[in-house]
């Protein structure tokens, strides 16, 4: 009996020394605690540099973010038997301040529809909004704010330096959440987007864009907007910018005329292919063919002709069918234009007077959120029901 007490004593003494062992260390005053510290580590300089790089430009860059709150009035009851009036709609989005006198620049999508539109600034202070300026095909908007001073403003850098690979900042207020920043890269430019302006090409980055960074801006290393974010893949993996340069031609418009005067031709176009290129008489497959002209429009009125192929504009040459929306969409109406053209295989200028681009009704409508069309997958749909036509008017 003693022995067996004995063994029991023993096997006791062993777990309670295990225990003790396991409980870890204890502080200088005998508290108990349950992590390590290493008060000396340190990053490699060339890394910690980097960090507190990064901090001070991202908390430099939040002054000039505002949070976009907008309210919407409410459709009609899905009942029509019900009485009482729905609730109006609200939703959230992005900008940033690019003029001291309270102008703000976010996306057309945000404050597309809002009854009233309220703008916080990271101070916390409140102002109502409205709208100045507002473009579907770029969704951009500009909003003003009165009675603020103090503005920090953001300055737009050059999106034609920026290069893939690049360091970016994407600042805005997703799901609500008030002052967000994340980092990444550019990804690609000039993606072709179903759904952007015709002919301009955004910037992709894999800086985190979710729902609320619309509006906000995207900026380089040296502090400047490269871009405004404006939509993102449905997994959120990656995110489209509208780039700097387009804000800048359309900026003007939009504070002095309230809109963007696009320019129009009247033609439908499509890529020169290599089966054209004996049909056409062509020497190589190159420029943009008519496909149509219609009716009474500038193309018409100049001369152009169905099978034509454009290949340059006033001296620029064309190798793209978005070579050609983007020189006539962003050149001024009413401005006279040389057209180049290749016509039965013979060489052929004319003149034409560049018209104004009016929106289709089923434009006009509201739109979803946008999204961008994946690679090789289906063209999405018109609200019509009706698939896009790769040979878009212009």
């Amino acid at each position: 009996m003693a022995t067996s007490r004995g063994c029991v004593l023993g096997v006791v003494l062993v777990l309670g020394g295990l225990l003790i062992g396991c409980a870890g260390p204890t502080s200088a005053d005998g508290v108990r605690t349950f992590w390590k510290e290493s008060p000396d580590a340190s990053a490699a300089p060339e890394l910690q540099r980097f960090n507190t790089l990064l901090a001070d430009l991202a908390e430099r860059l939040k002054a000039g973010l505002v949070y976009v709150q907008v309210r919407r009035a409410s459709g009609a009851p899905a009942d029509a038997r019900r009485e009482e009036p729905t609730e109006p709609r609200r939703s959230t989005g992005s900008g940033f301040v690019v003029d001291e006198s309270g102008l703000i620049v976010t996306n057309a999508h945000v404050v597309e529809g809002a009854e009233a539109i309220q703008v916080k600034l990271t101070d916390g202070r409140r102002f109502a909004g409205r709208v100045v300026g507002f473009d579907r095909r770029v969704d951009l908007a500009l909003i003003r704010i009165d009675g603020a001073g103090n503005l920090t403003v953001l300055p737009l850098g050059d999106s034609n330096r920026l290069r893939v690979g690049e360091f970016v900042l994407a600042l805005g207020n997703p799901f609500g959440l008030e002052q967000t920043v994340s980092f990444g890269i550019v990804s690609r430019k000039g993606a072709p987007l179903a759904v952007a302006a015709p002919g301009f090409d955004f910037i992709q980055t894999d800086a985190a864009v979710n729902p609320g960074n619309s509006g906000g801006p995207l900026v380089n290393m040296a502090g400047h907007v490269v871009g405004v974010n404006s939509m993102a893949a449905r997994n959120g993996s990656i995110g489209f910018a509208i780039p700097s340069n387009l804000v800048k031609l359309l900026l003007p418009q939009l504070a002095t005329k309230g809109k963007v005067e696009w320019g129009w031709l009247g033609v439908s176009i499509a890529e020169v292919t290599e089966e054209d290129v004996a049909r056409l008489k062509l020497s190589e497959a190159r420029g943009v063919l008519v496909r149509g002209v219609m009716p009474g429009e500038p193309a018409e009125q100049g001369g152009v002709r169905p099978n034509d192929v454009i290949v340059g504009i006033d001296g620029t040459p064309l190798q793209t069918p978005r070579d050609l929306q983007r020189l006539v969409s962003s050149a001024p109406v009413g401005k006279r234009v040389r057209v180049s053209l290749v016509r039965e295989g013979q060489p052929t200028e004319v003149e034409v007077t560049i018209g104004l681009y009016k929106e289709p009704e089923r434009e006009r409508r509201p739109a979803p959120r946008r999204e961008p069309t994946r690679p090789g997958a289906p063209a999405p749909r018109a609200p019509d029901g009706n698939a896009p036509r790769p040979d878009a008017p212009r």
